[in-house]
């Protein structure tokens, strides 16, 4: 339903974009999905790129969501897209809130899901956000516009469903207008919070210690500058570690005694000669595989 609001939204504003539809094969009418995706993209002269997402039961939201970002980011790589347009909607940035306020989550885990997000090659974009999913069935069927209703929403054994049916649908119905206004006033004071004060060349940050909460959600913000989400669990082995670990195998993380950096993790064989200019400067280990990789050589 929201997809094919998304699609129509975006002719009307003449944005010029393809298609990229992921088939999870969970649901029967699936298939009638992509098979209606790409008549919209025949008639309307848009390229389509389909997925076919195979997955288990257990621990299905994540890893779909891991395996529709993987293709997303694979497409903008291999034909130079700059902008991933989403269809997440005003119930969806809801039922986020309400799922990171039960597991116990700051201000920059509960606000999620802005209008833009910067990442790493590419900017995120969500013209719905701010739009019901009553403000967008009214829409669709204002317009005649041919949609799919999802029926697996109904399946409550998917935590997000649960939040969706037992709570968040009937809280967006009632307070919708509220809602709205509610987190455009706590993206503005995350904005204030979390300012970037810290400094970037080419992939490598740096920034001044404060205290482990407020060094971890600048860590993530830069992780996701790099394309990287972290986990729960990942956030506090950071900090158990005292900011110094290389996560998924991608990301170096490291600190001295006054500030922190990260870089993509490099192995690299250097020589002694620039192992002892970085010592003096006093960079972490974990990050001078990059650094060596991306300075001039040392004469």
């Amino acid at each position: 339903m929201i997809a094919q609001a998304l699609f129509f939204t975006l002719l009307e504003q003449n944005i010029t974009f393809d298609i990229a539809i992921v088939n999870y094969h969970k649901r029967k009418q699936a298939h009638k999905e992509v098979e209606y995706a790409k008549n919209l993209a025949k008639k309307y002269n848009k390229k389509i790129f389909i997925k076919e997402c195979f997955l288990e039961n257990s621990n299905f939201e994540m890893n779909a969501r891991n395996c529709r970002y993987s293709f997303f980011e694979e497409l903008i790589k291999k034909y130079n897209y700059q902008t991933l347009f989403i269809a997440h909607q005003l119930n969806d940035k809801m039922e986020w809130f309400l799922m990171q306020l039960s597991k116990g989550a700051g201000l920059k885990e509960i606000i999620s899901m802005p209008y833009e997000e910067k990442r790493k090659f590419y900017t995120i974009k969500r013209p719905l956000i701010e739009l019901s999913r009553d403000e967008i069935l009214e829409y669709l069927h204002k317009n005649n516009i041919k949609h799919f209703i999802d029926e697996s929403n109904e399946d409550t054994k998917y935590k997000r469903n649960y939040f969706r049916k037992e709570f968040a649908s009937k809280f967006v119905k009632e307070f919708k207008d509220g809602i709205k206004r509610s987190f455009e006033y706590l993206e503005t004071d995350k904005e204030l919070l979390f300012q970037k004060d810290w400094t970037k060349e080419k992939e490598l940050y740096k920034f001044k210690i404060s205290n482990p909460q407020i060094d971890i959600k600048k860590i993530d913000l830069i992780l996701k500058e790099l394309g990287y989400i972290l986990s729960k669990p990942q956030r506090d082995e950071i900090i158990k570690t005292n900011f110094s670990l290389v996560v998924g195998g991608k990301i170096a993380i490291d600190s001295n005694e006054k500030d922190i950096f990260i870089s993509p993790f490099v192995g690299a064989k250097m020589n002694k000669k620039f192992k002892e200019k970085m010592r003096l400067s006093k960079i972490p280990p974990k990050v001078r595989g990059y650094i060596f990789t991306t300075s001039p050589p040392l004469s």
